[in-house]
């Protein structure tokens, strides 16, 4: 196997963003592109349709590809199922990410993934097979999210938030610099050195990922559309195989024993103490403790219930879940209201439509009931988190005093 980083020959020079790969049988063309770059549309639909391949390798997962290539996807989407599964934090990331493309992309005047939308619709009109070959986006999140350490998550999401909040323009030379690479290299170029392990599973993690997936595409013939910030890595590991290291980098960490048991300890601490409480200086100081509980964890729910202009049936759940969901780390109060705020004031289609837009101003995630679900999420959350310490703090020190 060989590989060939220098642009075609005279008769088929599409640019250095074009690379050549063989691999056994298999002569795969690589396509380096930027999500929000018009000539990078223009390239993949002349490189599809002049090389005519066998198959076209897209670096979208499928939920990515239904995402993009249907307007109405988001009817669709079951926010209930996400709040049961507690895959509301992963929603929140990929809207967050959606948003930054967009914003950049509107600069260029071009839909973030068009070049992708191209590809696939180019190959579909040629009747070209396509082959998605980029990890699940759920995955991908969950394995970036558990990979990162508490206060790297700080970083991050304070990172990213700055970003959608930040007004000013970008230069024409910024723009330019834009157009040659891949947004999500961009952001991590940003964050520096911070979240090594972030780039590691975003990016490392994905290109090889990309290249086994590619290789076992079928055809002798392929065109594979990826991220222009994929290519370097991708094409460094062509020579290896990796095969055996796809289940390892599909695999969500599951959720360490030390954190389980710190998860359960506090909870129990709590319940124990209430109980010698009882047994020691009575029911009745007990009982104050036990209201104590209730009014240190309920209060501060409902004020973030309030802060998020909740529905009223929703603070009222806040105050009564967090007493509750305080003593277990199986479900917290912030997925308990963010149910019942979908159940009682549900987002219409056009505001998860408008959901990009808005996220990018402090009004927009009051007004849009989409983003006032993350928020009652966030809020009551918090609150709650602010109570089990408060009420834990004020219960044990009544069993020590």
């Amino acid at each position: 196997m060989s590989i060939t980083e220098s642009p075609f020959p005279a008769h088929n020079d599409y640019g250095n963003d074009v690379h050549i790969v063989k691999h056994a049988d298999k002569t795969i063309i690589i396509v380096g592109t930027a999500h929000i770059s018009q000539e990078s549309v223009i390239l993949v639909k002349t490189v599809i349709e002049q090389e005519h391949p066998d198959c076209v390798c897209l670096e979208l997962d499928d939920k990515r590809y239904q995402a993009l290539t249907q307007k109405k996807q988001w009817e669709s989407l079951d926010l209930k199922t996400i709040i049961k599964n507690k895959q509301l934090s992963t929603l929140l990331v990929s809207l967050l990410m959606a948003s930054y493309q967009k914003r950049l992309g509107g600069k260029l005047g071009v839909t973030p993934g068009a070049e992708l939308l191209m590809a696939a619709q180019t190959a579909k009109d040629l009747q070209i097979p396509i082959s998605l070959c980029d990890r699940d986006v759920r995955i991908t999140l969950r394995r970036a999210w558990k990979s990162t350490s508490f206060f790297k998550k700080g970083y991050l999401l304070t990172s990213l938030l700055a970003s959608f909040f930040d007004k000013s323009e970008i230069s024409e030379e910024k723009l330019k610099e834009l157009k040659q690479k891949d947004v999500l290299s961009e952001l991590m170029e940003e964050m520096g050195e911070a979240l090594p392990d972030l780039k590691r599973v975003l990016i490392d993690e994905r290109d090889l990922f990309l290249v086994e997936k590619i290789k076992s595409s079928p055809g002798k013939r392929i065109v594979a559309v990826v991220d222009a910030g994929h290519v370097a890595g991708m094409l460094s590991k062509f020579e290896s195989d990796n095969k055996h290291a796809i289940s390892e980098v599909t695999l969500i960490p599951p959720v360490s024993k030390g954190y389980k048991i710190a998860g359960w300890t506090i909870p129990l601490l709590i319940i124990g103490s209430i109980g010698f409480i009882a047994a020691e200086k009575g029911f009745s100081v007990a009982g104050d403790n036990i209201l104590y509980w209730i009014l240190a964890n309920g209060i501060p729910a409902s004020i973030g219930a309030l802060l998020a202009l909740a529905h009223p049936l929703t603070t009222l759940s806040a105050f009564a879940s967090a007493p509750i969901t305080s003593l277990t780390p199986v479900i917290g109060a912030g997925y308990v209201t963010a149910f019942i705020q979908v159940l009682v004031c549900p987002p219409v289609v056009k505001e998860f439509e408008t959901a990009g837009a808005d996220i990018g101003s402090f009004k927009g995630w009051w007004k849009n009931r989409l983003l006032r679900i993350f928020l009652v999420f966030i809020l009551t959350g918090f609150g709650s988190a602010i109570g089990t310490w408060v009420g834990g703090y004020k219960i044990f020190k009544n069993l020590v005093g």
